[in-house]
């Protein structure tokens, strides 16, 4: 099994790096933000700058690597994401922040983008499920530590922002000892609405409002956890509990949704979600246990919403679409991304940060009761037309990469030969 791993193991390495720098960048502005006096809806706005950025790069990419190739764009974009964090501590202003955050989001895409491309590329047919998986936990992995180690030194000086800098540049290690020379050109991602919709309704409303929930929990937890009086430890622990709990949830939640009509698990799950927002709104729990584990139940619940909702689109997709379709869905999974921050930034600013919980339950609501009204409107999937549910990261860690990277060989052929018809 080793073998099969030592072709891949300096990108997974690469990647790793990548990840751990963007759990250091998605902590620590929040984190000193907060400390320099920064407003709720200028941290929101945050979100909405990587949203925004994170966006474009997964739409531009492709483009940039026709033209400039895969070891030059990646290159670049490491470099540059560095450059973004360091400006970060240079200029503590949040207008400068959020134009960098953007910048940075759309690097770190586009490089995102580019080692999932050279993966595929490495991976032998029989053993594209197996890469994928170890890649969706070492990138887990990955963005924890990255998020626990700002424990372990001072956050409000330079060197935080230096660390994120250097693994940044050190994520440049797959290219330079990657074997593959030409790998396969990128998924281009593009939005068709009218298609996502006819497919379906409910995977393009539940994935926006799941957006909004996600980005803006995501966001702006930190700053929740910090005003509730948490220390930097638990505010770090507080931050990356529910990332973990969302990625254990998915597989029973997987098991489950491949064995009913998926939009029900879907329906579950969003309770699940609501009820831990209602108590996070009306006890305010103080000290780490209570918000520990009511942060695991909301994690476990938001971050097991986007593979049942694209496992449930491709239920419905045509053969040879899927890909396509995860990746539109993915887009307006960073539509939602834009406003969720933004919204909930300017809540917790204008009320209370618990209304950041008010407008993830608003979401909640929205996704429950649509699902609920489509379910009496059309029939479930027949077991055997269904697609296997596949554990993929939160929306936020995806590209329409990803969803190539974890597509089976005969799903890339069946993807092909449909682009060629058309």
């Amino acid at each position: 099994m080793i073998r099969h791993f030592l072709p891949v193991f300096a990108l997974l390495l690469g990647s790793s790096f990548l990840l751990f720098a963007g759990g250091i960048n998605g902590l620590i502005l929040p984190v000193r933000g907060s400390a320099e006096g920064f407003s709720a809806f200028s941290l929101g706005l945050l979100g909405t700058g990587w949203a925004v950025g994170y966006m474009a790069g997964c739409v531009q990419t492709p483009r940039l690597v026709a033209n400039v190739g895969h070891v030059r764009a990646f290159g670049a974009m490491a470099a540059i994401a560095a450059v973004s964090m360091l400006g970060s501590a240079i200029m503590v202003t949040p207008w400068t922040w959020i134009i960098l955050r953007g910048v940075c989001g759309f690097c770190f895409a586009g490089a995102a983008m580019i080692v999932e491309s050279w993966l595929s590329d490495q991976a032998a047919p029989d053993q594209r499920g197996r890469i994928f998986g170890v890649y969706t936990m070492v990138n887990l992995g990955a963005v924890t530590a990255g998020q626990m180690t700002l424990t372990l030194g001072d956050t409000s000086g330079f060197l935080f922002f230096a660390v994120g800098a250097i693994f940044y540049c050190l994520a440049l290690v797959p290219t330079a000892l990657s074997s593959s020379s030409n790998p396969a050109p990128l998924v281009a991602a593009k939005l068709d609405l009218r298609t996502l919709w006819r497919n379906s309704p409910v995977a393009v409303f539940a994935v926006f409002w799941v957006g909004v929930s996600n980005s803006a929990f995501g966001a702006l937890a930190p700053v929740y956890a910090e005003r509730t009086g948490l220390v930097l430890a638990a505010v770090a622990f507080f931050t990356s509990l529910p990332i973990l709990a969302g990625a254990l949830a998915q597989i029973p939640v997987g098991i489950l949704s491949d064995r009913m009509d998926r939009r029900k698990v879907l329906v579950g799950i969003a309770l699940a979600a609501l009820i831990a927002d209602i108590l996070f709104i009306t006890i305010a729990p103080q000290g780490r246990i209570p918000n520990f584990i009511l942060a695991a139940i909301l994690g476990g619940s938001i971050f097991a919403m986007y593979p049942v909702i694209v496992a449930h689109a491709n239920d419905h997709a045509t053969p040879g679409t899927s890909i396509q379709i995860s990746g539109g869905l993915l887009l307006l999974y960073g539509g939602g991304g834009i406003i969720g921050p933004l919204v909930a930034g300017w809540a917790m600013y204008a009320f209370a940060d618990r209304a950041l919980f008010i407008v993830t339950a608003g979401a909640h609501v929205l996704v429950i009761v649509y699902t609920l009204w489509r379910i009496s409107r059309r029939v479930a999937v027949d077991e055997a037309d269904k697609t296997a549910f596949q554990v993929a990261p939160g929306g936020r860690g995806s590209t329409p990469q990803t969803a190539a990277l974890g597509a089976s060989e005969a799903e890339v052929q069946a993807e092909a030969e449909t682009a060629a018809a058309n």
